[in-house]
């Protein structure tokens, strides 16, 4: 499904981005309100596996690489219904690594095993827009609490399909669509999507689906500081899934409260193309934001014979999920502790860190004892406020990960961001 291409599409992106104006200059707000980025993405990826636990027995990932992602999102043009084209262009290069250090997610690897050289793609959607609702046929990054927008490596992965959202009532958001294929984080082709439950992906056989469905309706009121939202998502054939939500915040003197509540319920769908899948989530976040400081605990559990299901390589709202453990697995229990701090607060604006620790039990292993584990977070990130440097962002994020039934992990990831500006 990966393919190899030059860095040609990108360019060619890039050159139609800028000559959009002229082309299509008559069209009103179709030109007016054409925005288009560039970002380059520099991102070193490491992984130590200290005790490796299932079939690969791969010691250590670890790959450097640069992306680049063009954004052209073009106006409407007028008229009672307004049309319009997205354009998205993703490149990513290979800078370092080796047959023993690939599967970090930043690079395809070859029919050798090797990481490519590199590898590209470019898509397009048409919008169609009449009064608050929109239409998008084509390539699309959805971000929906069902199918998560997973920018957590080089590239973000993208979906094919159809996708509409309403905003005709004041306050509510209604929305659905149908996607037919995806692209992973780290491919350039397309294909079915297949599953993930808990922290295992189910690749093999013929569990793959080329329809992913979903349909919502969110509420906010209280001066949008409330909100509740009900989720239907089916990959057919494999798992349907419901979701329900509850986010709050409330001002108390200089403090900012908050809470999140969720609830997933999936089961088996169709051809049963996994067997039965039986899983029920629930997480509660409460949070605290004073001055720079946000605190935040929070609990989440499974429940049913399974572990949490989702569109394979794709992270999840789930209150305790973080990109390297899931903590999601048959039954776990799980607890969260986090500090943000927004150094503007003293002065030093640009410079946020983020630690967390999250502890899991009660796993149901299926090896006769029970699962436990834990992990450590540390985020630090700075954006250059002025000189040469302006609006560069610098992502430092080192992990500690262990676990008594599966692979323990040593994580470390360098990401430099910029964005460019073309229109």
């Amino acid at each position: 499904m990966t393919k190899m291409l030059n860095i040609s599409p990108l360019a060619l992106a890039i050159g139609a981005s800028l000559a959009m104006p002229s082309a299509f200059a008559t069209e009103g707000g179709f030109i007016e309100d054409t925005t288009a980025t560039l970002q380059a993405r520099n991102y070193y990826f490491s992984r130590d596996f200290s005790d490796i636990v299932g079939p690969s027995q791969q010691s250590k990932s670890e790959e450097w690489a640069q992306g680049f992602i063009l954004k052209v999102n073009s106006g409407y043009t007028q008229g009672t219904v307004g049309f319009g084209v997205d354009l998205l262009g993703q490149l990513g290069i290979k800078l370092d690594s080796g047959g023993g250090r690939v599967n970090t997610g930043l690079l395809p690897n070859d029919s050798d095993g090797k990481a490519v050289d590199n590898y590209s793609r470019l898509g397009a959607a048409l919008k169609v827009r009449l009064s608050q609702t929109e239409l998008k046929i084509g390539e699309q990054t959805p971000d929906l609490p069902v199918l998560t927008f997973s920018d957590i490596r080089l590239l973000p992965p993208t979906y094919q399909g159809a996708s509409i959202v309403s905003r005709e009532i004041d306050g509510l958001t209604l929305q659905g669509g149908q996607f037919r294929s995806g692209s992973l984080l780290n491919a350039a082709g397309d294909g079915k999507m297949r599953v993930k439950l808990g922290h295992t992906p189910q690749l093999g056989g013929d569990a793959a689906s080329d329809r992913f469905n979903y349909a919502a309706a969110d509420y906010a009121f209280n001066d949008k500081r409330t909100s509740v939202g009900v989720w239907y998502a089916q990959l057919e054939d494999i798992y349907n899934q419901r979701f329900y939500s509850l986010k709050h915040s409330e001002p108390v003197g200089d403090w900012v409260l908050g809470v999140n509540i969720g609830f997933y319920d999936s089961k088996e769908d169709g051809d049963q193309l996994l067997g039965n899948i039986d899983n029920q989530a629930a997480f509660t976040q409460l949070s605290a934001r004073y001055g720079g400081h946000t605190f935040m605990v929070g609990y989440q559990a499974m429940f049913g014979d399974d572990a949490f299901p989702r569109v394979f390589n794709n992270i999840t709202p789930l209150g305790n999920e973080v990109p390297t453990y899931e903590f999601a697995g048959a039954d776990e229990r799980s607890w969260q502790v986090r500090h943000d701090y927004d150094f503007s607060a003293l002065g030093i604006p640009g410079l946020v860190t983020t630690v967390r620790y999250i502890s899991g039990d009660n796993v149901d292993t299926g090896r006769g004892f029970e699962g436990k584990e834990w992990e450590r977070d540390l985020d630090v990130g700075y954006t250059f406020q002025s000189g040469l440097l302006k609006n560069l962002n610098v992502r430092v994020r080192n992990v500690v990960a262990r676990s008594n039934y599966r692979s323990d992990i040593d994580e470390n990831r360098l990401i430099f961001n910029y964005t460019w500006q073309l229109l």
